[in-house]
């Protein structure tokens, strides 16, 4: 698995845990929808750190928070 796809899963997991759709997510952390779409379709093969940073905020994590999953332990 790839840094990328790993990320995708574990907003995808992130999601799950807090009962937060998609577009919840998008709304809470402020980056534009295509922007969130195209990390999550793959399009974005380096979704950037400051991305991640939004989508953590959009958590209520730091981003050690969101790397803390065993998703990115093997990589």
């Amino acid at each position: 698995m790839k840094i990328r796809e790993a990320t995708c899963k574990r907003i995808r997991q992130l999601c799950t845990q807090k009962s937060m759709t998609e577009y919840m997510l998008i709304y809470k952390s402020g980056i534009p929808p295509s922007t969130f779409k195209s990390i999550m379709n793959g399009q974005s093969k380096n979704p950037g750190i400051a991305n991640i940073k939004r989508i953590a905020d959009g958590f209520n994590m730091s981003i050690r928070e969101f790397y803390d999953s065993d998703i990115f332990d093997n990589l």
